[in-house]
């Protein structure tokens, strides 16, 4: 990585990755089917060419991206949400345009110094760099969305990993989350999902991740919840080194989602598997579950285990509004249309009844969760997480306008978004299962049906934990 240059802290640049704006992607979104007869999942790429060529989408990207442009932190964190999207969607006439307008935002990331990232250390620990460490490779060794990380170890011994903020970084954000109430009415022309209560829980998630102390706490509880765990690892946090701006954890050895892309499709199938069984798994079975899916957040050891990183979006849920999404999908799965549509209205979902009928309903859920519904192998693709995305921020879609205005409640936000960004990562590796039998474990309470899921729930019966929540 570049060590170019020494700038001020409150010269934060305005992008690098941003968090901020994936999250709408998961909202009640995606709401985009052209006719009731449920089409496959397959065939979505060709309808996502056919409306990315139209030019009011163009120009509704363009205007956010301006919007962002003018922001510093929140705005760098839109590219990594763009990171899980293959822009190939975007038809080549308008291709070029597109990307440099997206270049307003990922080529200003940050390119600061290593003494200027030594001095945030020193200035937190209020210690020399070197009382603190035996050794510090003064290379990173990845960019985290808000800062650097580095390997290091510890005077007795053990290797770790520092991940240190950006300078100004905070303050960056945290302004920037008080002007987005002022950009709502921009933002919603491209963003038609931004309500207040979106931003009430974005300013909310977004303001917890830049708390290194409490991020290093729930690091350190989510490794000890997976201690033994066959196939899923959590490097173990050391909160007692960390502080507001510096994280310290253990450091896994292990192989980058770069590298996992290139190993055959066997391999690449089942590090998908673990992916969706950590990220979307963990909420039906322990209510919790980490809102970042990101092909970042991972590595491949050489165990054959999978760490995962990063817990600043971190959410638990409470079990009655876990249980709503999964009857949620349950219906949708079994084309309970008309079941799903009073599910949705006594939970507040549907806010005017007379504007939605029960299909419209049913293809609300379906454009969101089909992949988890079709009862067969499907292989995730670039195209079909990019689309995905692309139709729910459409502005202009008009077909299910009546169910495209209600309300996604503010608590289901978060585990929407971290279901969307898990199939962009599944999409990024070309992952193939039957998403739909491996569900079923928690949506249903069926017994595994492949190795990982048996070793998984060999796992919970010795923690004495199952999975759920079933009916």
């Amino acid at each position: 990585m570049k060590d170019a240059g020494k700038r001020a802290a409150d010269a934060v640049p305005t992008s690098r990755l941003a968090r901020g704006t994936k999250l709408g992607a998961v909202v009640a979104g995606n709401v985009i089917r052209a006719q009731r007869a449920r089409r496959s999942m397959r065939g979505r790429s060709e309808e996502v060419r056919a409306r990315m060529a139209e030019e009011s989408m163009l120009r509704s990207t363009e205007q956010m991206v301006l919007v962002l442009g003018t922001m510093k932190g929140v705005a760098m964190k839109l590219g990594q949400m763009l990171s899980v999207l293959d822009l190939d969607l975007v038809p080549p006439e308008h291709r070029e345009r597109f990307q440099r307008r997206l270049a307003v935002l990922r080529d200003s990331a940050p390119e600061v110094s290593f003494d200027t990232m030594r001095a945030v250390i020193e200035e937190d620990a209020g210690r020399p760099l070197t009382e603190l460490f035996a050794e510090f490779e003064p290379e990173p060794v990845a960019a985290a969305s808000i800062g650097q990380v580095y390997r290091a170890r510890l005077h007795d011994g053990r290797e770790v990993a520092v991940k240190v903020q950006y300078p100004g970084i905070d303050r960056a954000v945290r302004a920037d989350l008080r002007n987005l109430t002022m950009f709502r009415r921009v933002l919603q022309t491209a963003m038609p999902w931004i309500t207040p209560a979106v931003l009430d829980e974005l300013r909310l998630n977004l303001e917890s991740e830049l708390d290194y102390v409490a991020e290093a706490r729930t690091q350190a509880a989510i490794a000890e919840l997976y201690t033994g765990h066959p196939f899923i690892v959590v490097p173990r946090a050391l909160p007692e080194l960390s502080s507001a701006h510096v994280l310290v954890s253990e450091y896994f050895p292990g192989r980058d989602f770069g590298q996992i892309q290139q190993l055959p499709a066997a391999e690449r199938d089942r590090v998908g598997e673990i992916v969706y069984r950590f990220y979307v798994g963990s909420l039906f079975t322990f209510f919790e579950f980490c809102g970042d899916p990101h092909p970042g957040n991972l590595l491949l050891g050489e165990d054959g285990r999978v760490a995962f990183l990063d817990f600043g979006l971190f959410n638990r849920m409470n079990p009655r509004d876990v249980g709503f999404e999964a009857e949620g999908i349950r219906a949708a799965a079994e084309d309970r249309a008309e079941d799903l549509r009073q599910l949705l209205i006594e939970r507040g979902v549907i806010e005017t009844p007379a504007e939605v009928t029960a299909e419209q309903a049913l293809e609300y859920v379906l454009s969101a969760s089909e992949w988890v519904a079709i009862d067969e192998e499907l292989t995730i693709t670039p195209e079909l997480a990019s689309g995905a995305f692309l139709l729910a921020v459409d502005p202009r879609v008009g077909e299910y306008s009546g169910m495209r205005l209600q309300n996604l409640p503010a608590e289901h936000l978060f585990s929407r978004r971290a279901d969307f960004l898990t199939f962009g990562v599944l999409g990024q590796l070309g992952a193939t299962a039957n998403w739909h039998r491996i569900a079923r474990e928690w949506l249903y309470g069926d017994p595994p049906v492949t190795e990982l899921g048996k070793a998984h729930c060999a796992w919970l019966e010795r923690r004495g934990g199952g999975p759920g929540p079933s009916r």
